[in-house]
């Protein structure tokens, strides 16, 4: 009797780890309106993760028949960190230093790639990474102390790297303004990356350092069409709004670039020329790109939107992803991981290169300058020993 309970057990076991991973609840539409995560999956360190059996809504009688699903609210919670400076020794990013204002992004975009990097809060990096925002509201107290540190040694320091610094919730809390007006009374050099139309709000502050070279700009464009842009990242700025943007902030003397970012094959890489065009028109001095990234939760989110917005191109866009990682969805080492390797990455790489010099985007490689670098005197100034 105790043998066959045993052999049932591992039997049951077996087939346990043998069953086909199945996709986690998919949220009703209405409760995720304007979100570009379609599931919220438990994140990889939690001990158990939720499986679905069936997307199925459920009544228990408490609910009226024409009372919709409550929609996926913003959360902001308060981040008392007590650093503000993020250092990186990557050798594949130009900069060693940045910050982040905010943890989590509203703008959704399905396929970014700092997802994951909200499984250490504790949520999920699907729909949690998109409405569970935590706020820096002490950043610009923290970066002057920071800065003011006997021994600190100058050098850019990039805004927004993991998460948009112009973000919805930036309207109110202002977090990144009040960076920027340290950054102007230090003279110490910035740079910016955002999707968002809210950077020419900061226009006062960045015109003024960009004419004692101290500030530059990158605006990120992923495609030109407006309805794939709004499934794709819904919360960022339209195609036609990030463009006006370059275009204002090259009018106020401001450096500014596009970042075709990131480039999805088989599904906006048809778009790259076009982009690059259009940027350039719009003033734009420089350009740089990256290939889509499926690190980690990422795979499965963007299998999950491929699915419900382009089904009958989903195969060929993996496909592609995986011909540039060796045949995986996604390959970490560095040099890699952004641009890929093979004949497509190739191609991707040829054709970024002759588009940037044929439309002048390949000239500008003025570095921002680190000598005017000064600490203001202290509000509260300690006295000297001697």
């Amino acid at each position: 009797m105790l043998i066959c309970y045993v052999l049932d057990l591992f039997y049951l076991e077996s087939m346990i780890q043998n069953m086909p991973s199945l996709p986690n609840d998919i949220l009703p539409e209405e409760s995720r309106c304007g979100r570009g995560a379609l599931s919220n999956a438990t994140n990889r360190f939690e001990p158990h993760q939720r499986v679905r059996t069936a997307n199925i809504a459920f009544d228990d009688g408490w609910l009226e028949q024409d009372q919709s699903a409550p929609p996926f609210a913003t959360n902001v919670t308060v981040d008392r960190s007590r650093t503000i400076i993020t250092r990186n020794q990557s050798p594949d990013v130009p900069f060693d230093r940045s910050i982040n204002p905010y943890r989590g992004c509203e703008h959704g975009c399905i396929y970014c790639f700092a997802r994951p990097t909200h499984a250490y809060l504790g949520f999920s990096p699907g729909l949690d990474f998109e409405s569970q925002i935590l706020a820096k509201p002490d950043a610009a107290k923290l970066l002057d102390r920071e800065l003011r540190r006997r021994g600190y040694a100058c050098a850019p320091i990039a805004l927004g790297t993991n998460t948009d610094p112009y973000q919805p919730v930036e309207r109110g809390w202002q977090i990144t303004r009040s960076v920027l007006g340290v950054f102007a009374v230090f003279n110490h050099p910035v740079t910016i990356v955002t999707k968002s139309a809210l950077v020419q709000r900061d226009i006062d502050i960045l015109a003024p350092m960009a004419a004692r070279n101290l500030a530059r700009v990158a605006i990120s464009v992923t495609t030109l069409d407006r309805k794939l842009a709004r499934r794709m990242e819904p919360r960022a700025a339209t195609p036609e709004k990030r463009l006006a943007t370059i275009r204002a902030l090259t009018t106020a003397g401001i450096p500014t670039s596009v970042m075709v970012a990131p480039i999805i094959p088989g599904l906006t890489d048809g778009e790259t020329e076009a982009i690059l065009q259009a940027a350039a028109a719009a003033g734009a001095r420089s350009a740089g790109y990256v290939l889509l990234r499926l690190p980690l939760e990422i795979k499965e989110l963007f299998r999950e939107w491929l699915e419900a917005n382009v089904p009958l191109q989903m195969e060929r866009v993996l496909g592609l992803v995986r011909s540039l990682h060796g045949g995986r969805d996604y390959d970490p080492k560095f040099h890699k991981r952004q641009i890929g390797e093979g004949p497509y990455a190739r191609m991707i790489s040829e054709r970024f290169r002759l588009a940037c010099r044929r439309l002048g985007l390949d000239r500008d490689k003025v570095q921002l300058d680190t000598t005017q670098f000064a600490p203001p005197a202290s509000s509260t100034p300690q006295l000297s020993l001697l």
